[in-house]
């Protein structure tokens, strides 16, 4: 595959992961905060504070994703170099960890809604760390160079 070819397959990749994040979003959104209002409310007091967490969970795991996909289009815009992109604060954020006997008691949906964001944020770690891997490292020089233009 030549690179112009490799460039629009990874570009059509982004795009699609994140459409994917923001229906993603907008459905625990709605879930969280509209829909799934009656089914928390059945729940026990500890599981509504579960119920609670999890929902913000979900949402940490969905804003880590897309702001990783904006940065990978702004890559993809010459907005950003791909080695800025690497920098720790444009870099994938870790996702809240879910304990399994906590999510098997919750309705339904906010398990499928738990399950989807934590596959979505895993697909894009993959693509985050191979990412990490490909990229040469920095000269010794320009690290230098880097470090004494921030110091003054």
């Amino acid at each position: 595959m030549n690179r112009d070819a490799t460039l629009r397959f990874e570009r059509r990749l982004i795009d699609t992961l994140y459409v994917e994040a923001m229906l993603l979003a907008d459905e625990a959104r709605d879930y969280f905060d509209e829909a799934g209002r009656a089914e928390r409310e059945a729940l026990a007091p500890l599981a509504r504070v579960s119920f609670s967490c999890e929902s913000l969970k979900v949402t940490t795991r969905l804003m880590h994703v897309i702001a990783w996909l904006l940065t990978q289009r702004a890559v993809a815009a010459g907005e950003l170099t791909p080695r800025d992109a690497m920098d720790g604060a444009r870099r994938l954020g870790d996702a809240p960890l879910s304990e399994p006997a906590t999510i098997s008691a919750l309705p339904d949906r906010a398990r499928a809604l738990v399950s989807a964001s934590g596959r979505l944020h895993a697909r894009v770690a993959q693509l985050d760390a191979a990412q990490a891997s490909a990229l040469p490292p920095a000269s010794p020089a320009r690290v230098m160079i880097e470090r004494l233009s921030s110091a003054f």
